[in-house]
């Protein structure tokens, strides 16, 4: 590896990792300083368990979520050296595939990630896996909003491994790539609120109940051995595990 190839190579794990971390940070952070703090007396009958957990769980969260943004800097490099040596489909221009495929690769980043999620869920939680991968997400039976990237160091190469996926089957766009992932810290962090925003109703109305809401995945980090979706609901319905 030459000097310029390397001094790239650092420049892009630390812009991904500052990146990854202050969405991370402006996402959790608002969600707690929003619902947990300001809003929590008025919606505290939303709360899904009896109480929210205390701040001592809290900091476990960020610790491991932290450790989980140097991971996704270092898949970040990784995919730089891919697309250097010419084997992702990631492309400069919106022009050369259009604004409607644009719209439809943003589409089929989510559907696929659910996918994707909902498969190495479950098998991260086979007796032979779970203890050495997904056991430390589980340490919070009762999340909050900083629990949403707090993976162990094996499970956060998992769950960055969507990325990587999608970058060598399909074109995709750096920019379609950002909103994906502003999309997806959304929704993980939704849904480890512990707080139920979604209205009464919401899953049994036929327009809305192939979604997941944040009861769906609290009940999953309560119970562990059910919900295992993110975005939708349609696994779980499908493999009888809702």
């Amino acid at each position: 590896m030459d000097q310029d190839f390397f001094l790239k190579s650092l420049g892009i794990f630390l812009m991904g990792t500052t990146v990854v971390t202050l969405r991370y940070f402006l996402f959790a952070g608002i969600a707690y300083g929003v619902f947990w703090k300001k809003l929590r007396e008025r919606i505290s009958h939303r709360i899904i368990q009896a109480k929210l957990p205390e701040f001592q769980k809290i900091r476990t969260e960020i610790k491991f979520s932290l450790s989980t943004m140097v991971i996704f800097g270092l898949v970040g490099v990784g995919i730089f050296w891919a697309k250097s040596a010419g084997y992702t489909k990631i492309y400069k221009n919106i022009s050369d595939f259009g604004w409607p495929y644009f719209l439809f690769s943003i589409i089929a980043m989510i559907v696929i990630h659910d996918a994707y999620f909902y498969l190495t869920h479950r098998l991260m939680h086979h007796r032979s896996i779970y203890r050495y991968v997904h056991e430390v997400h589980h340490r919070s039976t009762n999340p909050s909003p900083w629990a949403a990237f707090a993976f162990h160091p094996y499970e956060a190469v998992i769950e960055a491994g969507i990325v990587p996926l999608v970058v060598l089957i399909m074109p995709v766009h750096g920019l379609a790539i950002f909103i994906f992932l502003l999309f997806m810290t959304f929704l993980n962090v939704l849904g480890h609120l512990s707080i139920e925003l979604y209205p009464k109703g919401f899953v049994r109305n036929p327009l809305t109940n192939w979604n997941n809401t944040t009861t769906h995945h609290n009940m999953h980090h309560r119970y562990f051995q059910c919900n295992y979706g993110l975005y939708f609901n349609w696994w779980d319905k499908l493999f009888k595990t809702n």
